[in-house]
């Protein structure tokens, strides 16, 4: 097994801060979009944040990509489909940009869904033999510089035993202080959060719908919000009012400041935020990234 200690967890719990941003845009692949991204990522890098997550089915390519145009930031592939990516081909990457980038690149890992991977087979083994042959590459990936896409126990456990921590994706405060007790203290626990920047409920709400809709059709995460304690009826809709102001933060800058901080009551480490608008997922929202660090400051 990797080793948590050489790996240096406690190194990525600082180089990620407090705070992130969660952003499927920044791995687009159009060559249109490359210097914008760029220019992008350096203004994140500029304004604070301590790591840009890659959203969507990200790469390690994808992480290197940002990682050459900011100076400071940390990268994150959140999450990268372990069903997409030879484990051999993603520790010799990861050793590249280690190599030219030290300590700014950290491995999320994921088993996605069974809707999006045609491979999809007993996600939990898969995930395990994933990690053995990481560990087993020539250039082994450290175990404190993967984290994994963790919603379940047996994950959570994993995301302990043989990663750095963990990185849960649409979650509430409860699951990340039931996240944090099988963890421990020592991995990293950085869930994400969706922000809306909306102080009008119904608009808030309905923009937070549009997006949510499709994630309640994933298994995944409805039996994950059924061990929370919520029920069928919950996901009806786009999701009914109470699970939407549990899992998006929106309303006026304290409103916003409080339920991100109740996550790290709760026990993040680090909180990876995701600015939703209602545009187009590729449209990088780069003014609302500047009033969110307005709202952090």
């Amino acid at each position: 097994m990797g080793s948590k200690d050489s790996g240096g967890v406690a190194a990525a719990r600082e180089s990620v801060g407090r705070y992130g941003i969660w952003n499927a845009g920044l791995r687009s692949d159009d060559p249109a979009l490359r210097g914008e991204i760029a220019e992008a990522a350096a203004e994140l890098d500029e304004l604070g944040f301590g790591a840009i997550w890659l959203g969507g089915s990200s790469s390690v390519e994808h992480a290197a990509r940002v990682l050459g145009a900011t100076p400071r930031i940390a990268v994150a592939t959140g999450i990268l489909s372990i069903w997409e990516h030879g484990a051999d081909a993603v520790a010799a990457s990861t050793a590249a940009v280690e190599a030219a980038h030290p300590g700014r690149f950290l491995l999320g890992l994921g088993v996605s869904h069974a809707q999006l991977a045609d491979r999809y087979r007993r996600p939990y083994s898969a995930m395990v033999a994933y990690l053995d042959a990481l560990d087993a590459a020539p250039a082994p990936v450290p175990a404190g510089r993967r984290v994994l896409a963790a919603l379940g126990p047996k994950m959570l456990e994993l995301s302990r035993d043989r990663a750095g921590g963990a990185h849960p994706y649409l979650v509430t405060p409860e699951h990340t202080e039931q996240a944090r007790s099988l963890l421990g203290y020592g991995p990293l626990l950085a869930p994400e959060l969706k922000v809306v920047l909306e102080t009008d409920p119904a608009v808030a709400r309905e923009t937070a719908r549009g997006y949510l809709a499709a994630y309640l059709a994933m298994p995944n995460y409805t039996n994950s919000f059924l061990r929370l304690g919520f029920e069928e009826a919950d996901f009806t809709g786009g999701g009914s009012d109470r699970l939407i102001d549990t899992v998006f933060a929106w309303g006026d800058e304290d409103r916003i400041r409080r339920r991100i901080e109740s996550f790290h009551a709760a026990g993040a480490d680090h909180v990876a935020l995701q600015i939703v608008t209602g545009q187009d997922r590729s449209v990088l929202p780069r003014a609302e990234w500047r009033r969110l660090a307005e709202v952090l400051a």
